[in-house]
């Protein structure tokens, strides 16, 4: 099979009448949702008699806007999910590179998608056709797995966002990967936390439509209330979940579990950002029979390229590993001369295989800068992609993160990683959560935490466990560390406010 459809439909026939995808307010069964995407895509067929061309999908986060979503694919376009809180002028930026057919929205948003200077299509309109089976085949028979199955944009880093450019074959390996890896099938129970614009959602989402199991969306202000969301694991039976580390947090932070507990859960991923022990441990104490993953890759590698399953005990001050490379999907590292890094030599993280991107939409010079020829060989053409991201391997062969090659601070004549110093600020007991920051102008390291601690013992503490070069000048507490849409502790923030000259612990 080459399309990520035909993967959807063999594992959807299997069980037409069990709920594939719900929130509180709405449900689709197998049988529903496969329905509604093509009828969704024999609508998109006559409406915009376009073909391998994107689509923008501007709906909240449902079980209709998946089934938006898989309706673009039956169409043979590809989609670009949009998130409907952002600002117009970023949505404009995007179709600026975009140049998407149409908007398919509904009517709760068609006002402010009508200001987008695009086309746009209501999906109430969709829902009242019938499926056209004769030209859903014929799009099918010219499918191809390197088509495009989705664009994905991310913030640049001059301001732009960027495209990312996923095919059916990425998603078919990566998702494959998964499925064996985790031993994902339709007894499993998606608890889902990050939106379908983020590329983490790939995972459950594709993990459900490729087995059959089930994806609970998870509405986003439960994870401002801890006991409420704990409430709705278990009302919902959920056994697995895939989140960031700062909605983990959440509950280790408010001392949740001390209350209840959740009562199914058996596996427990996350990515997108570094996990700290701490964390871990507060969930492995109460769970101490649950797999524990830290998954790790960029949007460009559809999600992840390398994994590690939690196998031995960690101190709240050491580094949980990124582990191995995924099966299929080949990270090395490479150290700024050139050569294939030796164990316990720093450089930047590679990858190759099925699961890269093609490139960014509509955007060669970045393309080209991040897509390179593999600098390990030059006898044959072979892309590879450059994360930026600094790792080494242990003396168990396992790679560990440092932190981003553009973060990297250059302080005191010291190369300096900001998630060291996180990770060691994060582990003592009167913090929360933590964010480093370094201000340029000044030359000064900045930490903003949220805990019971206050500033001077959280520097006193932090000069016991740091080099002097590495202690940060300013230490400032936040009564809540703020997040942004996908759930990450929200860096973009206290880098404005810091060029804005503004005191961020006084906004928060």
């Amino acid at each position: 099979m080459k399309n990520v459809l035909e993967y959807m439909e063999a594992a959807l026939s299997r069980n037409p009448e069990k709920i594939l995808i719900a929130d509180p307010d709405s449900s689709l069964t197998c049988k529903e949702f496969l329905h509604r995407s093509r009828q969704i895509g024999s609508f998109l067929c006559a409406e915009l008699h376009a073909f391998r061309r994107p689509v923008a999908v501007y709906l909240d986060k449902t079980p209709a806007c998946a089934a938006a979503m898989m309706g673009v694919v039956y169409s043979g376009c590809f989609y670009a999910v949009l998130d409907t809180a952002q600002p117009a002028d970023r949505i404009r930026l995007i179709f600026d590179t975009l140049q998407p057919a149409a908007v398919l929205t509904d009517r709760a948003h068609q006002e402010k998608a009508e200001e987008l200077g695009v086309p746009v299509l209501l999906l109430d309109d969709a829902l009242q056709v019938s499926e056209n089976e004769p030209e859903l085949l014929r799009i099918r028979r010219s499918a191809i797995d390197t088509d495009i199955l989705y664009v994905l944009y991310t913030s640049g880093s001059t301001g732009t966002p960027k495209g990312v450019v996923i095919n059916h074959r990425a998603v078919i390996t990566y998702i494959s990967w998964v499925i064996e890896t985790f031993h994902i099938d339709d007894t499993i129970i998606f608890g889902s936390q990050t939106p379908f614009y983020f590329s983490m959602s790939v995972t459950d989402l594709f993990g459900t439509l490729f087995t059959g199991a089930r994806l609970q969306i998870i509405p986003r202000q439960y994870f401002s209330f801890p006991t409420m969301l704990i409430d709705y694991l278990n009302r919902y039976e959920i056994n697995t979940i895939y989140w960031v580390p700062s909605a983990l947090g959440i509950i280790t932070t408010w001392d949740a579990f001390a209350w209840k507990l959740p009562l199914h859960l058996k596996k427990i991923m996350f990515a997108g950002e570094v996990m700290p022990v701490k964390y871990l441990n507060y969930w492995k104490k109460y769970f101490p029979d649950a797999s524990f993953s830290n998954l790790f890759g960029p949007t460009e590698t559809t999600d992840i390229c390398t994994w590690y399953t939690v196998d031995r005990d960690f101190r709240d001050d050491e580094s949980l590993p990124i582990g191995h490379s995924c099966n299929n999907c080949d990270s090395f590292i490479v150290t700024e001369d050139g050569r294939e890094a030796k164990d316990g030599e720093t450089g930047e993280l590679y990858v190759r295989g099925s699961f890269l991107a093609l490139g960014y939409y509509n955007n060669p010079e970045k393309t080209a800068d991040a897509f390179v020829q593999n600098p390990l060989q030059s006898a044959f053409p072979e892309t590879v992609y450059r994360t930026g991201d600094l790792v080494r391997r242990n003396e168990r062969g396992e790679i560990i993160y440092i932190g981003r090659r553009d973060f990297q601070i250059k302080h005191m004549g010291y190369r300096i990683e900001p998630g060291e110093i996180e990770t060691v600020c994060s582990s003592l007991k009167q913090v929360d959560s933590s964010v480093c920051i370094y201000d340029e102008r000044t030359d000064r390291i900045l930490i903003f935490y949220q805990g019971k601690g206050k500033p001077e013992e959280i520097a006193r503490q932090l000069q016991e466990k740091l080099p002097p070069y590495m202690c940060p000048q300013k230490i400032e507490k936040v009564r809540q560390m703020p997040y942004n849409a996908n759930g990450k502790t929200d860096r973009k923030y206290f880098l404005e406010q810091i060029r804005s000259q503004s005191n961020p612990a006084e906004k928060i």
